[in-house]
């Protein structure tokens, strides 16, 4: 193999790297005994604390409500049908519970997560403090007048600091993916 050869190669395999580092994971789960179609309206949870990066975060919830209002979701400030509870970590894996940039309050008692009736398997530990790994957004939509978490969505995706525009850009794919997966179809 010459070395023009061996340089194509070489730059392939960087651009497939590349590409590769930058693909988004999406995982979704839900309660298979809810009947999604009858959700109107949401609520979006406030942060708990003064949000790091305030215009990433506006950004953030400003594409959530544009793919869930094309969804024929409205977005209500109190008294939703769904109260949304996003939670990112941009610079390391966080606990929501210790401070995530994205860390919303839920006023009332901690909504009820029953892994059970997803997937069968055992369910999820008592505390609302979840893990949130880094360039992760995780969506939970709760039932608000069940107080139950009905659907939770994460999706991964690698942002380089260095160049935000692109960042943004790739955080839009991440959200239209994700929400993609809500509601999910009827089976």
């Amino acid at each position: 193999m010459n070395s023009l050869s061996r340089l194509c190669t070489h730059a392939l395999l960087a651009a497939l790297l590349f590409a590769h580092s930058f693909a988004q994971k999406v995982s979704v789960g839900y309660d298979k005994g809810v009947d999604f179609s009858r959700y109107r309206s949401y609520t979006v949870a406030e942060p708990g604390t003064q949000p790091t990066r305030p215009l990433l975060y506006a950004a953030i919830v400003g594409s959530i409500d544009h793919e869930l209002k094309s969804k024929g979701l409205e977005r209500t400030q109190n008294d939703g049908d769904l109260v949304l509870v996003p939670a990112g970590g941009t610079e390391m894996g966080l606990n929501t519970a210790a401070g995530t940039p994205i860390s919303p309050t839920y006023s009332g008692p901690p909504p009820a997560f029953d892994a059970t009736m997803w997937t069968g398997a055992g369910g999820a530990s008592g505390s609302m403090a979840t893990y949130v790994p880094k360039g992760a957004l995780t969506l939970n939509f709760v039932d608000r007048s069940a107080n139950k978490v009905v659907w939770t969505g994460t999706v991964k995706v690698g942002l380089d600091i260095e160049h935000k525009k692109k960042s943004l850009e790739l955080i839009d794919k991440a959200i239209v993916k994700l929400l993609k997966e809500f509601p999910p179809e009827k089976k």
